[in-house]
């Protein structure tokens, strides 16, 4: 769905499981460091509303959009979290980077999510102008990193309810 026809930190809080005991950690992009800062907290004090404890989260930066591929491998490959968020922002300019770009970090991130062993949420905003960016981090449309802590705390969950499915025989 568009984000333009919904308000992305708009969910239903009673269908999203406890995040306690969950571990998250959270890799954010410096480019764009106002809007990616604005999706950062709002990751941030959705996991801790939904009862993540602080010492659960682990933060880190990289330089750009792009090296949250690496960002996020390396967070993966440490086994100590249960799902890993990748917050950028990528806002079109005059040459074809932004194409680049984005498509290199979608199918970064896509291919860690396909073969790695916890879910990857993808947080990367790909706007056209600053101002797209501005109402989707928290402006008129919500903020994308509100829906990006919900996603991956029903990831957990549901990779833990799979587990405890197969896990019982």
């Amino acid at each position: 769905m568009a984000s333009s026809l919904h308000n992305l930190s708009d969910y239903d809080t009673a269908s999203v499981p406890s995040a306690r005991g969950m571990r998250f950690g959270i890799v954010v992009s410096e480019w764009n460091k106002d809007v990616t800062g604005a999706l950062l907290e709002g990751a941030y004090g959705v996991l801790t509303r939904h009862g993540a404890l602080e010492e659960d989260i682990e933060v880190m930066t990289v330089p750009g959009s792009f090296e949250l591929i690496y960002g996020a491998s390396r967070m993966m490959k440490m086994g100590h979290f249960d799902a890993v968020i990748a917050i950028g922002c990528v806002i079109r300019g005059d040459t074809p980077h932004f194409d680049y770009i984005c498509q290199g970090t979608t199918q970064g991130l896509a291919e860690l999510n396909r073969e790695g062993s916890i879910p990857v949420v993808y947080g990367l905003l790909t706007c056209n102008t600053l101002e797209q960016a501005e109402a989707r981090c928290g402006g008129i449309l919500g903020n994308k990193g509100d829906e990006c802590a919900v996603t991956a705390i029903k990831m957990v969950d549901y990779n833990r309810r799979l587990s405890d499915k197969y896990l019982r025989f």
